[in-house]
């Protein structure tokens, strides 16, 4: 097979044709008409797959821009309304703290208020169990006194009183008492 080849390139390089159709072996003056040659048709046939091409790749371009700003004002009004959340919520959490804080000074008040209630009922408790002590105590002496009093008069009543005595002080007392009655009557 290489002989038939070698062959070929034999005529074609010695024996040239005269009008005819012929293979130029020389690179630099083929090369440049070749490739023009073949850029003027890729430039005629391919011009319009080109611009479809072009214009689907823009038109993507252009979609994928648009979807992005779409999402992106989308992000922007979910990111404001965050935002518009997280003050209301900030300002519920201040009123909230500043509530708590009014209703801990207000209980604390109400604490203190009520201890200090609570201690002024226990002193007077304690006043009032005193005095309730300091006059058992005073009646008990009473008692007592009276008592020692009641049986040494008594001791000194037997001991002084005869029987003539004792009459004259019993008839005594009686006529007190009736002369009591009449004057109630």
């Amino acid at each position: 097979m290489k002989n038939v080849t070698d062959s070929f390139v034999y005529l074609v390089g010695h024996y040239p044709f005269a009008g005819s159709f012929a293979f130029n072996t020389d690179i630099l003056a083929t090369n440049p008409i070749n490739l023009s040659i073949v850029l003027g048709v890729l430039i005629f046939f391919g011009k319009g797959v080109l611009n479809d091409l072009l214009d689907n790749r823009k038109q993507r371009i252009l979609s994928t821009i648009q979807n992005s700003e779409e999402l992106r004002k989308k992000t922007v009004e979910q990111l404001e309304r965050a935002r518009d959340r997280l003050r209301k919520v900030e300002i519920e959490a201040d009123e909230y703290r500043i509530n708590g804080y009014s209703e801990i000074e207000r209980e604390k008040t109400n604490l203190i208020n009520a201890t200090y209630d609570s201690l002024e009922r226990l002193e007077n408790y304690k006043n009032e169990t005193l005095h309730f002590e300091q006059q058992r105590a005073i009646n008990k002496v009473r008692q007592r006194v009276f008592q020692e009093a009641l049986q040494g008069a008594l001791g000194t009543l037997n001991s002084c009183l005869n029987s003539d005595l004792h009459f004259r002080t019993i008839s005594a007392n009686i006529g007190i008492l009736g002369a009591m009655e009449e004057i109630t009557d």
